[in-house]
């Protein structure tokens, strides 16, 4: 790359340039020429890619070279040529809403564009320098890709990304000024014009320079795109990365499900591992090169093997979040305020390099107003019809208007819900009329997501099927509402929507934290004003993304059930090691919820499964006794020292050390469920430090549940060996009262608010209290009665951990009980 280097430096300062800049209007402006102050000249795109070039190539973030012809060359075309009045003429009656009229302008002006001939002293200086782009790559005819920038491009409240098109895998003359004419003409394609016209841009405010940058051999590799921020909730401290095989326009345009990657940013930084989640995507294609005929690129099906695989190995997965932070540290600095970005990377096959080939702002929610928070419920429950990855939080409805063609756009009408294979920026003339969106196709980062934020409609991706389950113009309601995970209901059901402004809600003295067992709600639940986590449960983690019973991964061979051994063989086809799989999932649902509150606390309670719920568990049979009563059999802490189950309390043990020392995330606090003596505490903590989890090492604390009446009657004894306790009042009334609570015999007795549980509560926060210790509530009481939270407050409770549905009426009861106790 030296002789590139030489070939643009130039000997003087910054300053000259820009002004010779000004004054020259070059037609040609190599990366390191370029800053993003030159957008006027190149557009977002490539000013962006000069920024990166020239200030972050030095702190090892690889971007590909190039060269961007200016928007003066555009303008110096339509004038020279004598097009420009001629497209005024063609655009005097735009109609934007006939969808007729756009279509048949927008083909008259890019047929004008395309047959109109470059002049030659242009097109001898883009011809120059993509020799010298070859020489500097050391090849004949070098694989550049050819991608349009609009000078209005990307700005933060704008997005124009897409709205231009790219050429792919372009060698030699004749290609690349084929495509540069291509490119130009694609200022005005359809979705553009009409993006422009809704935004109120002037169609000649706007030039188009075009980016002509070396190919990464992705085609042999993997691609994807990448956020600096969470692209549903807004959470800034995760980096979300897609990834797929091939050439990167399949991920965007949203043709295949990529897998995708979450990184937590702070502790990353730290120099630790924080791989949050990894999802497979099936990745059912690839765009690779091609040379039959024009076709330069062309899609092939993926191996099933490869499917099953991941795009990206974890080193390469961290290496592109500690690129996309420090992308967003470099905008962020330059802007003086916080910039997320939104970024498109590739992998050489060839190599195995990873490369920056784009980046912009993110439009949406740097944007959002986070001091005013709304909640989207449903209200009524429905049949589902089909499910995918769901975009946003919102809840939309409408009749449903299967397209499956986009010269069909013009038939659809304002607040259907379309419903399609997948979209493109030729869509986006109706999406913005739409209720909400369907795809079959797409991930998360794919053109429907994309714009579906922007619009602030609902937009379920993902679901296959969705096309052929859906009945037509039926009507449908669209719930994005309950975490990643979408639901197309039929009909249109009753929701609501909570709105609440969080500028004045005074933080009480009590500490108010939250429950959460759902990693998938986390990041979008963060935003509640609570100080951290009082109870995240492991028991949905285990049961919705692990699945298998934890003995069954470790004696697999103990288990004969056929379909049992099938379906473990599916969910851990990526591991050598069947209990990598639990100890992954586990750590990654953990380190989610983690992540969201990092760095509040945030207290983890282990498994608290009972015999019948294990069971139910893939391969749990072959490994779980029959209880007459489970609820007061083999639970909690009687597990995990216990020989029939102390080996799968061990993949826990390491699970929970990995969030702490590989990830990092040293705010969590582990808890003890359902421990019935102190020798059994005493167990517990030798069998957790023989695994790692030493109590005091590395700060950690181990809490243990009050839940039984033997913690508060020898509550002394118990907080000797544990850092503090959390009240589970439902264990606790049950236990108390002598009754069970899942008989509706006597469900009339079920009370927390009882006297007799009411003064063991007392009993031991004062005891707690007494003893410096930590003395918190996670059961149901004070989500569900008001006078129970009141209660807590008098007798001096340091947090309550609340249902998040009950958590800003309990701060507002909370301030006030707190004024008028004088706290």
């Amino acid at each position: 790359m030296k002789k590139l280097k030489q070939i643009n430096k130039k000997s003087q300062s910054r300053e000259d340039h820009l002004k010779e800049l000004k004054r020259s209007k070059p037609f040609i402006l190599w990366f390191d020429q370029l800053g993003i102050e030159d957008v006027p000249a190149v557009g977002g795109k490539n000013a962006s890619l000069g920024e990166m070039y020239r200030n972050l190539t030095p702190r090892g973030v690889r971007i590909p070279n190039g060269f961007a012809v200016t928007a003066y060359a555009y303008f110096y075309l339509i004038e020279k040529a004598g097009i420009k009045e001629q497209i005024k003429q063609i655009l005097h009656d735009l109609d934007t809403g006939n969808m007729k009229n756009l279509s048949e302008r927008g083909h008259k002006v890019r047929k004008l564009i395309r047959e109109t001939q470059i002049p030659p002293e242009l097109r001898n200086q883009i011809i120059t320098q993509y020799n010298n782009l070859c020489n500097a790559y050391n090849a004949e005819n070098v694989d550049v890709a050819v991608r349009s920038s609009a000078t209005a491009e990307d700005l933060p409240d704008a997005s124009f990304a897409g709205q231009q098109e790219t050429y792919l895998n372009i060698r030699g003359h004749e290609q690349l000024i084929d495509a540069c004419k291509k490119c130009f003409a694609s200022l005005f394609t359809n979705r553009a014009i009409s993006y422009r016209e809704d935004k109120g841009f002037d169609h000649f405010s706007i030039g188009l320079s075009i980016g002509v940058q070396k190919m990464v051999r992705s085609d042999k590799g993997s691609s994807g795109v990448m956020f600096s921020i969470d692209t549903e909730s807004g959470f800034r401290n995760a980096a979300f990365i897609t990834a797929a095989y091939g050439l990167g326009e399949n991920v965007v345009q949203g043709a295949v499900n990529p897998d995708e990657y979450y990184v937590f940013k702070p502790t990353l930084k730290q120099g630790y591992s924080p791989i949050l989640s990894k999802k497979l995507g099936s990745k059912e294609k690839k765009m690779i090169y091609c040379s039959e005929g024009n076709k330069v690129t062309k899609n092939v099906p993926v191996e099933i093997t490869h499917r099953k695989q991941f795009a990206l190995n974890d080193d390469e997965i961290l290496e592109l979040a500690s690129w996309a932070s420090i992308i967003e540290d470099h905008y962020s600095s330059k802007a003086g305020h916080y910039k997320p970005m939104d970024m498109e990377w590739a992998k050489d096959g060839i190599t195995g390099d990873l490369f920056i080939v784009q980046a912009r702002p993110e439009t949406v929610h740097s944007q959002d107003d986070k001091t005013v928070l709304k909640k989207y419920h449903m209200k009524e429950k429905g049949e589902v019809l089909i499910s995918g990855n769901s975009v946003g939080e919102k809840i939309g409805q409408g009749k449903a208007h299967i397209i499956k063609d986009v010269h069909q756009i013009d038939q659809f009408k304002k607040g259907e819900v379309l419903i399609t294979e997948m979209t493109d920026p030729d869509w986006e003339p109706i999406m913005k009329i739409a209720s909400a969106i369907v795809t079959n196709r797409g991930g998360r980062t794919c053109h429907a997501a994309i714009i579906s934020r922007e619009l602030g409609i609902p937009c379920i991706v993902g679901t296959i099927k969705g096309t052929e389950e859906i009945p037509n113009k039926e009507d449908i309601t669209v719930d994005c509402s309950q975490g990643s995970k979408g639901y197309i209901y039929n009909g249109k059901l009753d929701y609501e929507v909570e709105k609440h402004d969080l500028k004045n809600l005074k933080k009480p003295k009590t500490k108010i934290m939250m429950n959460l067992g759902n990693p998938d709600q986390a990041f979008e639940l963060s935003f509640l004003p609570v100080e951290g986590v009082g109870l995240a449960r492991e028991e949905f983690i285990i049961n919705s993304y692990i699945k298998i019973h934890p003995l069954a991964l470790l004696k697999f061979d103990n288990v004969k059930d056929k379909k049992a051994r099938k379906k473990i063989n599916e969910l851990t086809y990526a591991y050598d090691n069947k209990a990598d799989y639990y100890i992954d999932k586990l750590a990654q649902g953990v380190a989610t919820i983690a992540a969201a509150f990092y760095p509040k606390d945030v207290i983890v309670r282990l498994s608290d499964f009972k015999s019948n719920e294990y069971a139910n568990l893939i391969g749990g049979k072959s490994f779980e006794p029959d209880e007459d009563n489970p609820m007061i059999g083999w639970r909690g802490a009687s597990r995990y020292y216990s020989e029939k189950y102390r080996e799968a309390f061990s993949l826990e043990c390491r699970a929970l050390k990995k969030v702490r020392d590989e990830m990092g995330l040293t705010n969590v606090i582990l808890m003890v469920p359902f421990c019935r003596t102190i020798k059994e505490g005493e167990n517990v903590l030798r069998i957790m430090g023989e695994n790692g989890l030493k109590r005091g090492v590395n700060g950690l604390k181990v809490y243990a549940m009050c839940e039984i009446p033997s913690n508060v009657i020898l509550a002394e004894e118990f907080l000797d060996i544990f850092d503090g306790f959390s009240i589970g009042t439902n264990d606790l009334t049950q236990l108390t009262l002598g009754l069970d609570r899942d008989s509706e015999l006597v469900a009339s007795v079920y009370d927390e608010r009882n006297d007799a549980v009411k003064n063991l509560v007392k009993k031991v926060i004062d005891v707690a209290n007494s003893k410096g210790k930590y003395i918190g509530i996670c059961g149901q009481a004070p989500s569900d009665y008001p006078e129970f939270a009141t209660f807590l407050v008098e007798c001096g409770i340091h947090s309550m951990s609340l249902n998040p549905d009950t958590v800003i009426k309990t701060i507002v009861l909370v301030n006030e009980k707190e004024k008028e106790i004088g706290k």
